[in-house]
This record gives C-alpha cells, sequence and structure tokens, in this order.
C-alpha cells in the first residue's frame, strides 16, 4: 500500500524547477498579512543530465537536484519533504473535453460539479491512459453551459436540466514524467505535482487583465521553448517546440569553432537578437577549440556572432508561429506576448519576436511572489515562482488535518479549490 505523500512543515512551499540549463529551488512561506507568499530560500545548480526537459541521465540529473534543494534548504534554515514540480520535457498536448450530465430541472449543486468534473476526469482517463503512453498531467475546467446556454462562469444555485463542463486537459509522454519522477523520488522528495511550465510562468508573470483577455506567453529554456494561451483567466492551450537557448549556444560554439562554456560566456556578454549597424565595427575575442591553454584566441566581428544567433531566433519564432496557427488558437490569445526564461533575456529579443509574431511584446518577471532578490527576480525564474504560485492557489501545502476525510467531501473540496482558482 502506496504511503500517503509527506507534507512540509511549519508551512512550508517549495517549488522545484528541473530544466536543462540549470536546476532551481525555492522554499517560501505564508506568513504575510495579505497570504502572499514570500520566498525565504533559493539553491540553484548547472543542470546536469537533462536534454531538452527530459532526463538522460538519473544519477547526473539526482546529484544536481539534491544540491540545489539542500542549497535552498541551508537558506531557508529548515527542510522540506514536498515540491512542486516543473515539467518541460515529454511532448506536452492539449485539448478540449467536453461532458454533460443530468441535473433534472433542479438546482446546481457542489454535488452536481463534482459528478460533472468526474464524468470529465473518465474521458480523461481515456486521454491518458498508460497503454496510449501517455499520462494526464492537468484537467481545467475552462466554462459551463446549462441547457446549451454557454459563458457560465459558476454554474452553481442555477436551474437547468443539462449540466455541460469545458476542460481543458494537459497530457505528456509517460516515459520522460516517469524518468523524472523517479529523480526527485531517489531525492527523498514527495511530489506535489506536475506543473507545464508555460503554465507556471504564466502564474507568476502575468497581470490578472492580460489572462482575462487574452495573452499567449512564451518561456524560452535552454532546451525547450513551451507555449500558453490564456483567456478568460483560464490556461486553454499549451504547446512546445524542442528548441531553445542551447540550441543558440551550440550554433556559435560551432560557427565560430570554440568550446561551449566560451559559447555561453560570448552570447552572455556580446550576443543580441538583431543586428545593428555597429557590430561590423567591434571585434570581440573568440577563443578556439583545443587552444584555450595556450592563450591563443581569435578576434571576429561582432556581426559575426549576432549572425549566427539571430537566425535560430528566428527559426524558434516561426515554429511557435506557426503551432499557434495550426492549434487555431493564435488570435484567442489577442495580441499580446509575454516572454519569460532564460534565453529571452538577449538585447534585441522584444523587437525580434514582435516583428515575427506581429504582437505587442514584454518580458516577463515574476509579480506574484514576494522574497526575491534581484538576481533571481528575472525571466529565467519565471518557472521556479510560478511553481509557489500554483503550490499556494491549489493550496497543496495545505496540512492533512484541515483536508476533508470522505471521498465525496475531497471531491468538494477539489472542485471548490478548482472554482477558486479559475473562476
Amino acid at each position: 500500500m502506496r504511503k500517503p505523500p509527506r507534507r512540509n512543515r511549519n508551512g512550508l512551499i517549495a517549488g522545484l524547477d528541473v530544466g536543462s540549463g540549470k536546476v532551481c529551488c525555492l522554499i517560501a512561506r505564508r506568513d504575510g498579512p495579505d497570504g502572499r507568499p514570500r520566498v525565504v530560500g533559493i539553491g540553484q545548480q548547472i543542470s546536469r543530465g537533462v536534454k531538452s526537459g527530459a532526463v538522460v541521465d538519473m544519477e547526473a540529473a539526482e546529484r544536481a537536484i539534491l544540491a540545489a534543494v539542500h542549497a535552498a534548504e541551508e537558506m531557508a534554515g529548515d527542510t522540506i519533504e514536498q515540491a512542486v514540480i516543473s515539467l518541460s520535457g515529454g511532448y506536452p498536448a492539449s485539448r478540449t473535453v467536453n461532458v454533460e450530465v443530468s441535473i433534472d430541472g433542479h438546482e446546481v449543486s457542489d454535488a452536481d460539479l463534482a459528478r460533472a468534473l468526474n464524468e470529465g476526469r473518465q474521458v480523461e482517463g481515456n486521454l491518458g491512459h498508460p497503454e496510449k503512453g501517455r499520462q494526464l498531467v492537468h484537467s481545467i475546467p475552462v466554462a459551463y453551459t446549462i441547457d446549451g446556454s454557454r459563458g457560465i462562469r459558476d454554474p452553481r444555485g442555477m436551474f437547468g436540466d443539462r449540466l455541460g463542463v469545458n476542460m481543458h486537459v494537459v497530457t505528456a509522454a509517460m516515459g520522460p514524467v516517469r524518468n523524472l519522477a523517479t529523480c526527485i523520488q531517489r531525492c527523498h522528495l514527495d511530489i506535489g505535482g506536475f506543473v507545464v511550465a508555460p503554465y507556471a510562468s504564466g502564474l507568476s508573470a502575468l497581470v490578472d487583465d492580460e489572462r482575462e483577455l487574452g495573452v499567449t506567453l512564451i518561456d524560452m529554456g535552454a532546451g525547450v521553448t513551451s507555449i500558453a494561451v490564456f483567456y478568460e483567466g483560464s490556461l486553454i492551450y499549451t504547446d512546445a517546440v524542442p528548441v531553445g537557448g542551447g540550441h543558440v549556444t551550440s550554433d556559435i560554439a560551432r560557427g565560430l569553432s570554440t568550446p561551449l562554456n566560451h559559447a555561453e560566456r560570448l552570447k552572455t556578454l556580446y550576443g543580441h537578437a538583431v543586428a545593428t549597424a555597429s557590430d561590423t565595427r567591434e571585434m570581440i575575442d573568440v577563443p578556439q577549440v583545443g587552444e584555450e591553454e595556450e592563450g591563443h584566441s581569435h578576434q571576429v566581428q561582432r556581426s559575426l556572432l549576432v549572425g549566427v544567433i539571430q537566425p535560430r531566433l528566428e527559426e524558434t519564432f516561426e515554429l511557435v508561429r506557426s503551432r499557434l496557427e495550426a492549434s487555431g488558437f493564435d488570435k484567442v490569445g489577442g495580441r499580446r506576448v509575454v516572454l519569460t526564461g532564460g534565453a529571452c533575456q538577449l538585447p534585441g529579443m522584444r523587437d525580434l519576436a514582435a516583428d515575427i509574431l506581429d504582437k505587442q511584446v514584454r518580458i516577463g518577471r515574476p509579480i506574484h511572489v514576494d522574497g526575491l532578490a534581484e538576481a533571481t527576480g528575472g525571466p529565467a525564474y519565471a518557472v521556479a515562482a510560478g511553481l509557489i504560485a500554483y503550490a499556494v492557489q491549489n493550496e497543496a501545502a495545505r496540512p492533512p488535518e484541515a483536508r476533508p476525510h470522505t471521498t465525496h467531501a475531497r471531491l468538494v473540496d477539489r472542485v471548490g479549490s478548482w472554482l477558486r482558482e479559475h473562476f
């Protein structure tokens, strides 16, 4: 018999972002008068054993996770038993499930909502069935209908014969999810839930009006660029393309014949997403592969570096645009795009994205979590901060004794939690 998941002590909330570039653990506590979480522990480590968001070396990934969690615990002065985990690999796919149940003309109650959502979960189970190699990650109620009338945000108290619910279902490949879960469990951590990376970024970096009116969030990680479309306060579409900032670094290393660590340094110090007139006049030193110990370096124009970076970024945004257009959610996301993730920090990224996507673009930073220093408050930490926001919204840190004990009560409680989060 499986043991129940352990809960963190002292009201601690933990989020663990396992990416291709870095592993970041945030520990927060809800101790303010407004209930906003405040970060009390931060730990990060260069990611090892993770490629394109999927674990490729269990031992290396485990060491990186342990180091990041230990550093956060040291800073917080306490230990954690559970964390909410980001998910960027596994080729996440989303679709909408529509179900209806009979309510026989009486007033819609919490029990009716529970029945409709349970019916939706049975359909979801077929979508995320192990035999099909997919695992359910999210099931989010987006909208309700009563006797075909749409646009209902909360049907409780209304009357009708048929109650319908539209649920946004996100699934991921079972193998990558299980591999990541095994790594987390080998680090003696319980999993408080998986959250796809762009959903987490949206919870931390988007303002309420953006989520309500329609916005596309693009999280640019090291190995994966993830997409999320929000509308009327809910996540309605998510996708990912297996291209990220690490591919830009590899292009630089190959194009300029320089080691990967120097390629990352050149990208950070001199990289630009869009060519400028001064690029041809500025010279930069590029250490050559195999000759860095001898102090040999080659001087090249900065325009050569930009000429390597810009095509890869253009390709990335064109892939995002094609995915959005194919999904049919391009117009629903409105004219607003928010960029998050470490790879979006290159100068000129906003202009390039705006030109290719033909939308208004801004850089998103965590705004719903307190306690982040300037160095850890940038777009690279949007996912980690969003995991904390997700845990708070879903009451993942609530102690077990505060939860109802009957199956029916737990289901009704979950319905109420979903409604509070999404409506």
